[in-house]
């Protein structure tokens, strides 16, 4: 008789295992979402956050064939379940209502941003996948606070240009490749970066006024213009290295 095989507890396809932990973050949306019920007031606030949260899981599902996702991307995956609860409150003007929930959950999201980052260099698990996650997390939930801008403070669609521009300049990597080659770390990148979150914060106070709202987005609009351009020209006079 053959020798039974030790390992036929791991003959799972690996997906099946990101998939549970998918779906145990499902579940942690459901149980703030109930915890958060001023963010979740009626049916479509429920199924804009969970349309959002099946969307990324799908992308993890396609995207990350590893099995389990380490302890950097589950925080990700967390900071996920907060930008779905984000997307879901701006149904029908929930977030309004609960202004300062909101943003508590957005600047938590936002704060968890260094955390991912930093376990995956303590455990040494970084990954292009989950540089890639946490980057389209951020670029989501600014343009998720530029459309709760347009919709509390009632500014113009131009708001939208913040949180639309990265989706440009990947847009303008097609016909342009060379926009795709890799840039220096940049401290003037991150200050913008960081400049541009507190400001759009700021802005959807409601401490602070429509002028002052559209002042500060009009400042961060401006600030990563001037970034992206100098990257842009950056890119352009390096393009026959790449």
């Amino acid at each position: 008789m053959p020798p039974v095989s030790n390992t036929s507890s791991y003959s799972l396809p690996k997906r099946l295992f990101s998939g549970l932990e998918l779906l145990l973050g499902a579940l942690v949306l459901a149980g703030l979402g109930a915890l958060l019920s001023p963010l979740m007031a009626s049916a479509a606030n429920w199924w804009a956050a969970s349309a959002f949260y099946v969307l990324i899981s799908a992308l993890v599902m396609a995207f990350w064939p590893h099995g389990p996702l380490g302890w950097a991307n589950r925080v990700t995956l967390g900071r996920a379940v907060l930008v779905a609860l984000v997307a879901g409150a701006l149904v029908n003007n929930a977030f309004i209502h609960a202004i300062w929930l909101w943003l508590g959950v957005a600047v938590i999201a936002l704060l968890l941003d260094g955390v991912d980052g930093w376990i995956a260099r303590r455990t040494r698990s970084h990954s292009p996948f989950g540089a890639r996650f946490d980057m389209e997390l951020d670029a989501l939930l600014i343009m998720l606070l530029c459309v709760g801008l347009i919709m509390e403070e009632g500014l113009g669609l131009w708001v939208l240009l913040i949180g639309g521009m990265r989706y440009l300049f990947v847009a303008a990597s097609l016909p342009f490749p060379w926009l795709n080659a890799p840039l220096n770390e940049s401290y003037r990148r991150k200050a913008v970066c960081v400049w541009q979150v507190v400001a759009m914060l700021l802005a959807l106070t409601p401490l602070t006024s429509p002028f002052l709202a559209g002042l500060l987005a009009l400042s961060a609009l401006i600030t990563l213009t001037y970034s992206f351009g100098i990257d842009v020209k950056w890119l352009h006079k390096h393009r026959q290295e790449y």
